[in-house]
């Protein structure tokens, strides 16, 4: 029966791409030139560059300089810190990606796996600083407020989920895995880096365009001002906080929706997180359920926030 429904969608919506060219050719562009001029720059030298440490043990290294303060507040091991470092500094999904990539490298736990997602896979700085405030909102004052919120309220929020992971140990310290480091030469171990740089940039390209193009075509069918029309921005992070910006809310529901949207990532993001989890024991279930939960609890705090400015 669900294959019957995905089968009974996929076809209505080939039809509907067949009678919207030109929705379906501006979405995919959008998408494409968003993913090349954006994501490619911002994300491929930093997935490169996190391989390379992980599979020739460099991470030790990062890992000791933020351990004392990573490990006091997360209680993470020594490499899942490197994982809480890169998720809350390098953006969608490469939290996700290293935390998979140390995972398969057995240089963390799968229970440290687990509660690592379960917050440290996050928006970046960058992009909350120049896409959000300087570009869309344009109040250069909600800087600091929305960093706080975005990065600080999953970081609150790993205090609870790390209780549905560590058991009795209180710590993953000792619940990390040994290291093994993989025996090859420096060439092969870039140009492992680079393939899996390559494949995952294209990855996450796809899906920014799949679902550009589910955003152009469908919006030329969903009755304007239809709830549907407003789930909209929900499929892709980047659209979907232009999207909420013209929709004309008010000031504080408007501020709230983006810091929601910002901090659940969109369906897209949860696409590409999937896809890094790949070849890993973790589901992804509980990932969208904290990551739900998340994005609430903080645009409900955004929203009370504006409200009083």
């Amino acid at each position: 029966m669900k294959c019957n429904f995905l089968g009974i969608g996929v076809t209505i919506f080939f039809f509907c791409m067949l009678f919207s060219p030109t929705a379906v050719f501006n979405g995919a562009s959008d998408g494409l030139l968003l993913w090349f001029q954006t994501i490619v720059p911002t994300l491929f030298p930093f997935i490169f560059i996190t391989d390379i440490m992980i599979y020739t043990n460099t991470i030790q290294a990062i890992s000791k300089f933020f351990l004392p303060f990573v490990q006091r507040v997360f209680k993470t091991s020594e490499n899942g810190s490197f994982a809480v470092v890169v998720g809350f500094l390098c953006g969608y999904p490469l939290g996700a990606k290293v935390t998979a990539n140390l995972l398969k490298e057995n240089k963390i736990s799968i229970l440290e796996a687990k509660y690592l997602l379960s917050f440290c896979n996050n928006a970046s700085p960058i992009f909350i600083l120049n896409f959000i405030i300087w570009k869309t909102l344009n109040r250069q004052s909600l800087a600091i407020p929305t960093l706080l919120l975005v990065l600080g309220v999953p970081a609150c929020f790993s205090l609870i989920f790390r209780h549905f992971y560590w058991g009795d140990s209180r710590s993953f310290v000792h619940l990390a895995q040994s290291s093994c480091v993989r025996c090859k030469h420096e060439k092969s171990i870039v140009d492992s880096c680079i393939m899996d740089a390559i494949e995952s940039i294209t990855m996450v390209g796809g899906y920014i365009i799949i679902f550009s193009v589910f955003i152009s075509v469908l919006k030329q069918y969903l009755p304007t001002h239809s709830l549907l029309q407003y789930c909209l921005p929900f499929l892709e992070l980047s659209n979907g906080i232009t999207m909420l910006k013209n929709f004309s809310f008010p000031p504080a529901i408007e501020y709230a929706s983006i810091i929601a949207l910002t901090v659940f990532g969109g369906f897209c993001a949860l696409g590409q997180t999937k896809s890094v989890l790949k070849n890993t024991p973790i589901s992804i279930a509980p990932y969208i359920m904290q990551k739900l939960v998340t994005a609430i609890v903080t645009s409900f705090i955004a929203f009370l926030y504006y409200s009083f400015l």
